[in-house]
């Protein structure tokens, strides 16, 4: 298609042919459409909190924002919404929704009129069966769940796509940061010590082994959001309100004695709960998961549709809900979609990548914790070209990516754990887009397995049991359902007590996680397994954190007694006169002693602190290199002296 004249490409929205696939001829141009246009910030907006404001502000001295607030401080000029809306209408498309919080403006119209709005041409391609699925998965052991799973694929695949770049008229690129929608190829799918005695289990037994705090009386009022994806054209999923019931009442579950929990189904994008597909068994497992653990919280499902559309619709749809609706506390997200088709390939593009992570951003502001499972096939991540990958949105730093153990041995409350390698492999490793986040800075995180050794996000965070539960499906019994997309679910469960517990959200928790001050919440897994699968080298399982296991598994009441500590410390903190901010400068005599340093706050003032203790000088210096926040506590008389310096959390005073 000629590009108009007055246009420029959109740089980030870059799309190639999917590996595989095809082309089978061009669209349909009286075919209906959608399509969701990305609007830049306010102009002026302040920038949103950044991972060093919240490891400076631990669970009790957080402020989070309300919708109200976000819209007017962080959401979208609406003279830029009014600018898009009339672009579109120029071409011929309906405006069907506007948001200032959540930045969008989404259109629909035929093929041919979106095609000559956004400069693109729009063909059809058909991908080979199994080309994009998980068959290239490597299996062991009897045909149980998700072998069933696949038995029942095997049709081509035909997704819409374009190939190039969006191209905009230069008003409207200027306030554009995505268009989403036109390419709707699929973008998500379910995520060496001798081997311990197996002895099957059940998601209540393992948080008791996990030792959960008991969910209490008021937990009712959390409220945990499961994301999963349905649609007509890459398949539907759903899960029967029956078989939820039969699960948590009847022996065919866990039951009797437990209380089906209270659920919400939200559709996005057009996709429903629509049950009869091969998916079900991991909505119905998300749903079995974390809904025994969290006994009594609220559950809502988001249907959305498997591209990169549904990505971004569903998530600001959780981030910032609809009048009426909940927004969750603590969101759980069993699916993912590999960061490299191969290696050097970029399968989501910049946009996406930006727009999704924005999100999970956002979400810190308003108190949500992000659970997102590693992955099932290793290192390799279902591509297969002999090169290390890992899963996106798993490798995001807003999120906490949950890798998978197998659990064994079980004499009461002891037993073994080892990282999962048996009937899948857990997934984890080095991100090849997200460099290393300041708090993995101390986690001994290696280099990338890849060409150039490349130092980035080391996936998982932590890491859960993996080995498979029996879940009611149509009507009846259905075992051998595993998978790190179990792990998220489950811990899922447990922010929503600890939430409880807390009369509080905690939020943002990755900076704590790897905090000196948790290293007692882990257990430690150190087997010598690797995750090494499908020809792509991996990583080893050793002491500390590794790319199987992460920093551990969760010891429930250890991670409780952290927060619960955390906010009475910060409670006590907020009474003496203390300084947020980065360090702008140290401070030498002239015989080169250190003496002090500049602390910049968040207003741009400066202030001077005076010291020649050697601690002190050690954590400055640290937070000098390492471009950290740091807290500084001083006493009401002697306001430059610095007692105390906190890298984050609530302060350890030195003498």
């Amino acid at each position: 298609m000629p590009i108009q004249q007055n246009r420029r490409r959109l740089v980030n929205s870059v799309r190639h042919i999917a590996p595989g696939a095809k082309p089978a001829g061009p669209s349909d141009p009286n075919e209906i459409m959608s399509v969701t246009i990305a609007v830049r910030r306010r102009s002026g907006a302040p920038e949103l909190p950044d991972q060093e404001h919240w490891a400076a502000n631990p669970p009790g001295s957080r402020h989070y924002i309300t919708s109200e607030e976000f819209a007017r401080q962080y959401g979208a000029d609406p003279a830029d919404l009014d600018l898009v809306a009339a672009f579109a209408a120029r071409h011929g498309l309906a405006v069907v929704e506007r948001s200032v919080e959540r930045r969008l403006v989404i259109a629909s119209g035929k093929v041919s009129q979106i095609s000559d709005a956004f400069g693109v041409e729009l063909h059809r391609y058909e991908m080979e069966p199994g080309a994009d699925d998980e068959d290239r998965r490597r299996l062991r052991g009897p045909p149980r769940g998700r072998r069933r799973e696949r038995a029942e694929r095997g049709a081509r695949e035909i997704y819409r796509g374009y190939e190039g770049y969006v191209h905009l008229p230069e008003d409207v690129a200027q306030v554009v940061e995505g268009v989403f929608g036109l390419d709707n190829r699929r973008m998500a799918r379910r995520a060496v010590t001798p081997r311990p005695t197996i002895t099957p289990l059940t998601p209540p037994e393992v948080a008791a082994l996990y030792d959960f705090p008991k969910p209490p009386n008021h937990i009712h009022k959390e409220t945990i959001g499961l994301l999963e994806f349905s649609d007509p054209v890459a398949g539907t999923c759903g899960y029967l309100p029956s078989d939820i019931i039969a699960y948590f009442t009847t022996a065919a579950g866990i039951g009797p004695g437990f209380v089906t929990p209270p659920l919400l189904d939200i559709g996005v994008n057009g996709a429903t709960n629509s049950p009869g597909g091969p998916g079900d068994a991991e909505v119905t497992l998300d749903i079995s998961v974390a809904g025994s653990v969290a006994q009594g919280a609220h559950i809502q499902v988001y249907f959305t549709t498997w591209d990169e559309n549904g990505w971004v619709l569903a998530l600001k749809r959780a981030v910032h809900p609809n009048p009426g609706e909940r927004r969750p506390s603590v969101l759980s997200i069993s699916w993912d979609w590999t960061e490299f088709d191969t290696f050097g390939n970029l399968t989501w593009t910049p946009a996406v990548i930006a727009t999704v992570s924005a999100a999970f951003q956002e979400a810190a502001m308003f108190g949500m914790t992000v659970l997102v499972a590693s992955g099932d096939d290793g290192s390799n991540c279902q591509v297969g070209d002999g090169s290390a990958h890992v899963y996106y949105p798993e490798s995001d730093p807003w999120v906490i990516s949950c890798g998978g153990t197998t659990i064994g041995d079980v004499a009461g409350s002891s037993f073994v754990e080892v990282a999962w390698t048996d009937n899948g492999i857990t997934g984890g490793g080095v991100s090849d887009v997200f460099d290393l986040p300041h708090w993995q800075r101390h986690a001994h995180i290696p280099l990338s397995l890849n060409p150039g050794q490349r130092k980035g996000r080391g996936t998982p965070d932590i890491a859960g049991y993996a080995n498979g539960y029996e879940i009611v499906l149509g009507g009846a019994s259905s075992p051998g359902w595993w998978g790190t997309s179990e792990t998220a679910p489950l811990y899922a469960g447990l922010i929503a007590i600890i939430n409880a517990h807390l009369h509080q959200r905690v939020g943002y928790l990755n900076p704590i996680l790897y905090s000196h001050e948790a290293r007692h919440v882990f257990r430690d897994i150190d087997d010598g397994r690797t995750n090494a699968a499908g020809g792509a080298p991996g990583y080893l399982c050793g002491p500390g954190w590794d790319a199987c296991t992460g920093l551990g598994s969760l010891k429930g009441h250890a991670l409780l007694k952290l927060l619960r500590h955390e906010e009475e410390q910060t409670e006590e903190f907020e009474k003496e006169p203390h300084i947020t901010g980065k360090v702008a400068a140290l401070i030498f005599d002239r015989f080169g002693d250190f003496e002090g340093f500049m602390l910049e706050d968040h207003h741009g003032g400066e202030h001077r602190f005076d010291s020649r203790e050697h601690e002190v000088e050690h954590l400055i210096r640290r937070a000098w290199e390492e471009r950290v926040m740091a807290t500084v506590l001083t006493r009401r008389h002697s306001a430059r002296r610095a007692v105390s310096i906190i890298l984050r959390g609530p302060p350890t005073l030195h003498p």
